[in-house]
């Protein structure tokens, strides 16, 4: 227990600038304060007190704003930064290394009694702030969820998912084709992707602003002709830096 106590420290001091020490860390860090009494009632739990597991999961929620069923599997490193409103379903597993922030849900969307309700969470993903996971399927290791997002299907391993309902930015392949080691990345943002709707937009833009520059030349020649069309001098005409503006 020990063991895993300080691996957990060590972890936050690495990965958060404003953790100085380890005692810091142990009095003023509600994740790691609810992490420690999930596995005092995750124990409980397995050896049949169900009633006392969910009592000292209350607990927690109330000390740390932090709610994470008994039956919930965690693994190793994982870190819940500030952590207040986190809600971790019955089902939900999080493997080593994952770092989840303030306001995230692990939801499940089904009724059923016994069933895997709760997403899974591969190594090293990183869930940025209210973000909401829903149903039972996987999120591969190293994803990363972006703020905000609503996620409820399956994202890829090393893939990033954004916006409401959640698009996939990069893929694992074009991850590796990017950059090999990016590193740490705090709430899940991504300097190098973009929202693939906002992308869609600007090439759609710089698409239509070609053609209308094409039109433009077409008009000059049949003027330049003596053929005068007063429908096309009415037009309005197509700002490609106003839609620029709106998506960027």
């Amino acid at each position: 227990m020990f063991k895993r106590l300080r691996e957990d420290i060590a972890n936050i001091i690495e990965r958060d600038p404003a953790a100085r020490n380890t005692w810091d860390v142990i009095t003023c860090y509600p994740g790691l304060q609810a992490l420690v009494m999930h596995g005092w009632a995750a124990w409980c739990w397995s050896h049949g007190l169900k009633w006392l597991a969910r009592f000292i999961a209350q607990i927690a929620r109330f000390l740390t704003g932090i709610e994470i069923h008994p039956a919930a599997t965690i693994g190793r490193r994982v870190f819940i930064d500030h952590g207040m409103g986190v809600v971790i379903g019955e089902t939900a597993v999080i493997g080593d290394d994952c770092t989840i922030y303030q306001g995230v849900t692990l939801g499940g969307t089904s009724l059923t009694k016994g069933a895997k309700r709760h997403p899974t969470l591969e190594a090293g993903v990183i869930v940025g702030a209210g973000a909401k996971v829903l149903g039972s399927f996987t999120v591969g290791a190293g994803a990363k969820i972006g703020s905000n997002s609503v996620v409820t299907k399956p994202v890829p391993a090393g893939a990033t998912a954004v916006g409401n309902p959640a698009h996939i930015i990069k893929s694992a392949s074009e991850k590796a084709e990017l950059n090999q080691d990016q590193g740490f990345s705090a709430y899940g943002l991504n300097p190098n992707g973009d929202d693939p709707i906002s992308r869609a937009f600007k090439q759609l833009s710089e698409h239509v602003c070609s053609q209308q520059e094409e039109i433009e030349r077409l008009r000059s020649a049949i003027l330049g002709a003596g053929i005068v069309c007063e429908k096309a001098l009415s037009e309005k005409r197509f700002d490609a830096e106003e839609i620029s503006q709106l998506v960027d």
